[in-house]
């Protein structure tokens, strides 16, 4: 076994190396065998409680039965949205729900927040890369910004950061003003109340997401951050509320007990074994829908090489996620007639909207130096008693994720609506010397060699802040199309970061901020600084830090915060880029339900998980409202789906 400062730690005790005293010719020590037999203990207790960790127990079973019988509903997705639509339809033991994941369980790494970053270029992810850019991503990797979407049970959910952030009463109002009237803030909030309510017992399990508070790590670094805003105005609020949108606060999270709870663990996993009528096929990529007329009849997917297709009688729910969604549907033949004929797909029904309004969450990092020539560097003992702290008691740096649940949200125009902010900031922290974090996490982004070897250097004497600063409102719109008609072959993803100027203006008030914060007395007395970074193009500008220097910056340093959405957007017929209809309905059709975040207008101001999950539990709801009447319980009376009062 070998850990990062290069040191081997031998296992004899437990009979799986030579013994840890001895070296080359020196003998080991005499012993009676006590000592050897407590570290043989301590070995194999390490070793039980990496299995614990994620057994195979907390999920959905793999069907592998009879898939000739139709299915009520079929859900195509197990991730943040789907997950939940297909665990509340089978609520009804009457209707038989299937759900396809193209992915299987999630690797043992998901359930540690501080190893989210890790998932990124593994085959528990969809690697999407954008198309490269004048304007952004250019210190990427090839010039184009990595988008990662999750590929198991839980999807984008099972690789995010799990920070629970609900949005904006404007964002939800703003979607009733474009036309989607039902989703209004005070419409939507029931729903993310139901979302995060226990119920069930253990006879009859119901889904919901667990929030708990992230463990505190560095609290040094949260309250220097702290510190710092307030000197600039910036509040310290409990929650982020009606009445408290704009300063900072740290956020839940989908966590409990140091570990990661995605709504394929709490709606799928939790429910799975007492609900005969649910299925989960794992490892089936959706490759088509079938249609008839205005229905649609079949999916089919390939699973280990073999096609199969199963039949539907009611609904099929697509959960796929903004990138994925809009694909299936253009390879079903649904999308712009124009598109579809350039690849020679059939029109089945020309829907103009599909694949554009995509929108994200566009992010310039920021690095701060912090304490140069005096901060406390990591150690190899601190790694190994995080190890322990982690395996033992589920607690310590690998139960957090360092200061990534302490958010911000600023407002950094002064003249707009304060109750609105323009900007969010998220925090992540490395402690000098540090460097598997760092790598970590500039891999993770795809950041060029260059720049991260940079970066390193700079860990080498002193830690590292680096600030996400996230456009909220972004108004460029990108687009997604096919590459070809097959189904592995990635789409084209524009995104069209900072190709508008709004978008450009807010970023610079943004690092503007940063810039205030780094000079306010609590950064300086931590010896603050903006680390420079070499970039070519940027350096020949004669005023470093001046706004022609910040819009080159950011133009290398351009990222997501993996908040793809837009691409089926609700809205009504008469928007001609509308594909759902505000019950989710795909326009057009009779059968296609579209629930995720590619159904948003326009993205929440805010991590968009939550939301997401918001939309399945309407979706479900929908659902459950339009088949009520054939709803027959296993008493043979009418069936009413469980809801809470304010639901209605």
């Amino acid at each position: 076994m070998s850990l990062d400062g290069g040191q081997n730690l031998s296992l004899d005790a437990a009979g799986i190396g030579p013994h840890p005293c001895g070296s080359g010719s020196s003998p080991a020590p005499p012993g009676i065998g006590l000592l050897s037999g407590m570290v043989t203990v301590l070995v194999q207790t390490l070793l039980s409680s990496q299995c614990l960790v994620s057994p195979a127990s907390q999920w959905p079973v793999d069907y592998v039965g009879d898939l000739s019988q139709p299915y009520d509903f079929v859900v195509i997705g197990a991730g943040s949205a789907g997950s939940v639509v297909a665990s509340r339809l089978s609520e009804n033991p009457d209707w038989r729900v299937l759900v396809l994941e193209a992915g299987g369980d999630p690797p043992i790494e998901s359930e540690l927040p501080a190893l989210f970053f890790g998932l990124q270029h593994t085959k528990f992810t969809w690697n999407y890369f954008t198309e490269p850019s004048d304007d952004a991503c250019q210190g990427m990797k090839d010039g184009r910004c990595y988008w990662p979407r999750g590929k198991m049970l839980g999807g984008s959910g099972g690789a995010n950061a799990m920070l629970y952030v609900r949005g904006n009463r404007r964002d939800f109002d703003g979607w009733a003003a474009m036309g989607s009237t039902g989703w209004s803030y005070d419409h939507v909030l029931p729903f993310f109340e139901k979302s995060v309510t226990p119920q069930g017992n253990a006879t009859h399990p119901k889904g919901y997401v667990t929030l708990k508070p992230f463990e505190r790590q560095d609290n040094d670094i949260h309250q220097l951050i702290i510190d710092g805003a307030h000197e600039l105005g910036q509040p310290y609020v409990e929650r982020f509320q009606e009445g408290s949108e704009t300063g900072y606060a740290h956020v839940p999270g989908t966590v409990r007990q140091g570990q990661r709870m995605s709504t394929a663990k709490g709606y799928l996993g939790a429910v799975a074994k007492s609900r005969s009528n649910l299925h989960v096929v794992k490892n089936a990529l959706v490759t088509k829908l079938d249609l008839d007329g205005e229905t649609v009849t079949g999916v089919k997917f390939e699973r280990a090489g073999v096609s199969h297709r199963v039949k539907v009688t009611k609904d099929v729910v697509i959960s796929a996620g903004a990138i994925d969604s809009p694909a299936l549907l253009l390879r079903s033949g649904i999308g712009p007639s124009k598109h579809l004929e350039e690849l020679g797909i059939p029109v089945e029904l020309d829907l103009p909207g599909v694949g554009r309004n995509l929108q994200d969450h566009v992010v310039v990092p920021i690095f701060l130096r912090l304490d140069e020539g005096q901060a406390e560097p990591m150690t190899e003992k601190a790694v190994l008693d995080g190890i322990y702290q982690y395996l033992i008691h589920r607690t310590g740096p690998l139960a957090a994720h360092s200061t990534a649940s302490l958010v911000a949200f600023i407002n950094t125009n002064a003249s707009s609506d304060s109750a609105y902010p323009d900007t969010e900031n998220h925090h992540m922290f490395f402690q000098r010397a540090d460097h598997a974090s760092l790598e970590l996490f500039t891999k993770g982004l795809s950041i060029q060699d260059q720049y991260t070897d940079v970066l390193q250097e700079y860990l080498k004497d002193s830690h590292l802040l680096c600030v996400f600063i996230l456009l909220s409102h972004p108004a460029a719109r990108g687009e997604l199309h096919l590459k070809s008609r097959d189904p592995k072959e990635p789409p084209i993803l524009t995104s069209n970061y900072l190709s508008e100027s709004e978008d450009v203006a807010t970023l610079m008030r943004g690092i503007r901020y940063i810039e205030s914060l780094g000079q306010t007395k609590a950064f300086q007395d931590h010896l603050a600084e903006i680390a420079r970074i070499p970039i070519k193009e940027c350096d020949h500008i004669e005023n470093y830090r001046s706004d022609e220097y910040w819009r080159c910056y950011a133009k290398y340093f351009t990222v997501t915060c993996y908040h793809q959405s837009g691409t089926v957007k609700m809205g009504p017929d008469s928007d001609h880029e509308a594909c759902v209809s505000q019950r989710l309905k795909v326009h057009g059709l009779e059968n296609l339900r579209v629930a995720d975040a590619s159904i948003m207008p326009a993205v929440v101001s805010a991590n968009t998980n939550a939301a997401t999950v918001m939309i399945g539990e309407r979706a479900a709801h929908f659902i459950q409202e339009d088949y009520q009447g054939e709803a027959v319980g296993a008493n043979g009376g009418l069936w009413v789906p469980h809801m809470h009062a304010d639901d209605f």
